[in-house]
């Protein structure tokens, strides 16, 4: 009667835990589609710059590209990075939008586009922001590398330092504003990556990219990106321009809730680089869609755990997840999880447990790590022998 008793106990762990061990549930289902079709997408638009890229912010997609990883010249594009220092030296509290800057006699006397500071004065670095971001200015570019570097030649030094931690490995600059230098260089996909954290790690300062106008010392200027006259969703990002570069723009718009940036490197005109920045755009817009599909630390689905204190684990992702995809095929997608091994307690919190699969028809678009959203201690001496006797009938009987 005893043997009778542990052997069914037995039996019945076997099945629950072989229905775990290979644990793969589906999330998301894709929705009944009587007759698929054949999905066909045109080619991207014919551009007639030297490199392009066409990428969605929140899910990092790469819609359009070419020659994106090429090292080419930025021009002023450079000042998107003195940007993105100067922006993270205020977030961190190291300098403040109504600090003051001496302008020296070198920033004064920059050539080419200017804010025109003057030698001699004290200019907040909020004017000096929108100085760069507006007027393209050499002399505010200037003028904040010395404040923040002590030179322009090491802040240059701090700007390869930030390049390299957001991980633009394809880039190096010499200077703050972006003049011709054979070391000075960068590619599409690198600017793609540093407008994407301009926007995603400063959005307080981001409102200044849209800005069309900008008048200091009684001098109004415009912005020099023209789409932010013809198309009311771009509100950014920057413009370039030297006779070895060819024009080059860095673009961003958001449409409902997608945001795509485009960067065109190297455009025989001012105008080109804006109608193939447009078509870019367009292109995007059109043909693709962004969905969220899930929020960091958010509870996806608990898991089944064994010699816990719980048998089910809570399990999520660190970061919001989203996904791009071509217009109208969201009912097409799957979301399945899948553990990496049976889940044994003790867990820690935020530890990787497994993957999120996310699938298109049968094409898998992405694989997140899955991770434990909280902290799981062992059980009890008897759920401990209990769940190491359904792991034992599972090898044996397997």
């Amino acid at each position: 009667m005893r043997r009778s008793f542990f052997l069914n106990i037995m039996i019945a762990g076997y099945f629950a835990l072989n229905s775990s061990l290979s644990f793969a549930e589906s999330i998301l289902a894709p929705k009944q589609v009587h007759s698929p079709k054949m999905l066909i997408i045109p080619s991207p638009p014919l551009i007639r710059a030297k490199a392009y890229i066409l990428i969605d912010t929140y899910s990092g997609k790469i819609i359009a590209e070419k020659h994106s990883d090429k090292r080419l010249p930025p021009a002023s594009l450079t000042k998107m990075m003195t940007l993105y220092v100067a922006s993270n030296a205020l977030k961190n509290e190291q300098i403040h939008l109504d600090d003051k800057v001496h302008i020296s006699k070198k920033a004064w006397k920059m050539t080419g586009s200017k804010m025109f500071i003057k030698e001699g004065q004290n200019i907040a670095i909020s004017d000096l922001l929108q100085g760069i971001i507006v007027d393209s200015g050499n002399d505010a570019c200037v003028a904040m590398a010395e404040y923040l570097g002590g030179s322009e030649a090491k802040f240059a030094t701090l700007m390869n330092q930030q390049a390299q931690l957001i991980g633009m490995s394809h880039s190096h600059f010499t200077d703050s504003t972006g003049l011709p230098d054979k070391n000075h260089f960068t590619t599409a996909k690198d600017l793609a990556l540093l407008g994407v954290r301009l926007i995603h790690d400063f959005p307080q300062y981001y409102h200044w990219y849209g800005q069309k106008w900008f008048t200091f010392n009684q001098i109004k200027q415009p912005n020099r990106n023209r789409l932010l006259w013809r198309d009311e969703s771009v509100d950014g990002i920057k413009t370039g321009h030297t006779d070895e570069a060819g024009f080059c723009l860095v673009s961003s718009a958001k449409r409902h809730n997608m945001r795509l940036l485009a960067v065109v490197m190297g455009s025989p005109s001012e105008a080109v680089r804006a109608e193939d920045s447009s078509r870019l755009l367009n292109y995007g817009f059109r043909f693709y869609e962004t969905h969220k599909l899930y929020s960091a630390n958010q509870t996806i689905t608990k898991l089944p755990v064994y010699y816990g204190q719980s048998n089910e684990l809570a399990s999520g992702l660190l970061q919001n997840a989203y996904i791009t995809i071509p217009t109208g095929q969201y009912n097409h997608l799957t979301v399945v999880t899948e553990t990496i091994d049976i889940l044994k307690a003790p867990i820690r919190k935020h530890q990787k447990i497994g993957y999120l699969v996310i699938r298109l028809d049968d094409q898998v678009l992405d694989k997140k790590p899955l991770y434990a959203l909280n902290e799981l201690a062992k059980g009890g001496y008897l759920s401990q022998i209990k769940d190491m006797m359904k792991i034992k009938v599972h090898h044996w009987i397997s």
